[in-house]
């Protein structure tokens, strides 16, 4: 039986669902922003100081990953929190962030993620299984390599382009890490590229958005996290979108989906509907 199907062998969406369900019932036990801002005192292997609903998001879903462990199934998870966890095997990951968007789920802000991907190898190009979870417009996004994606259960349209004005412009472009000292570095070509800029606060929903064409495109302006990109940036490719991670591994690096799975910030992302949008973006960055 090949790495493969193995993989997809185990039932991915049902544990990434009930984890959904633990998460919900933190956030629900912590309902106001004096609650959520809590720290444990502890750094995540992210490097980000740890809440306390981070700590216990993180444990919901470890109870779910432990429960396919004890079901049989073998892989190592790789956790913004915890970082890297053996499950008995190597070579099958599942990447964690337990929620992408801790500022906004601590000021009580709207978009905030569970993020879930698994891979059969050490890179985006190896992502087999994506799943992501927004709590603030309550929307389900999950894809499977060769499968295709789908949002609360209904599939994407692979088919749906940008929106460009006459001078070439997008209409709506996502960015995230909004630093404003960021914004200003890029901001001259930004102003090129777009009409319209948006910054939810999440990159795994972010990605989402143009996996629905709701975005034109999005761009980090600055180097993400494997953590918070791997699932989203499937769903975008499954939806029919391209995705890259022009600077990861330095300027010999020609695969755009190169960036290693982990918990450290290695390599801006992009995405867009076409080819030829992707490009431009990646000029930007580069």
């Amino acid at each position: 039986m090949s790495a493969s199907t193995t993989l997809l062998e185990i039932d991915w969406l049902g544990a990434c669902r009930r984890a959904t369900d633990g998460l919900r019932d933190v956030l629900r036990e912590r309902p106001t922003s004096l609650e959520r801002v809590v720290e444990t005192g502890e750094r995540g292997g992210g490097g980000d100081r740890t809440l306390v609903i981070d700590s216990q998001a993180e444990d919901a879903v470890f109870a779910q990953l432990q429960g396919l462990h004890d079901d049989g199934a073998r892989f190592t998870a790789i956790s913004e929190e915890r970082g890297v966890v053996d499950f008995g095997d190597p070579d099958l990951l599942v990447i964690v962030d337990p929620i992408d968007g801790s500022m906004n789920a601590k000021r009580g802000l709207p978009s905030h993620a569970l993020s879930i991907a698994v891979a059969d190898g050490p890179t985006m190009a190896d992502v087999a299984f994506g799943f992501v979870y927004d709590f603030g417009p309550r929307e389900e996004w999950w894809a499977e390599r060769g499968e295709g994606a789908w949002l609360n259960g209904e599939r994407l349209d692979t088919s749906l382009g940008e929106r460009r004005g006459r001078d070439g412009r997008l209409e709506v472009l996502g960015i995230e890490s909004a630093d404003p000292r960021w914004v200003k570095l890029y901001i001259d070509q930004l102003e090129t590229a777009a009409y319209r800029l948006r910054a939810l606060g999440t990159i795994a929903s972010s990605l989402c958005q143009v996996a629905a064409a709701r975005f034109d495109g999005m761009l980090s302006l600055r180097r993400c996290r494997g953590v918070d990109a791997a699932a989203g940036q499937l769903i975008v490719r499954e939806a029919g979108g391209h995705v890259s991670f022009p600077d990861a591994g330095g300027r010999d690096n020609d695969d755009p989906l190169g960036a290693p799975l982990d918990a450290a910030p290695t390599a801006h992302v992009v995405a867009a509907r076409s080819a030829d949008v992707l490009g431009k973006l990646e000029g930007i960055i580069r």
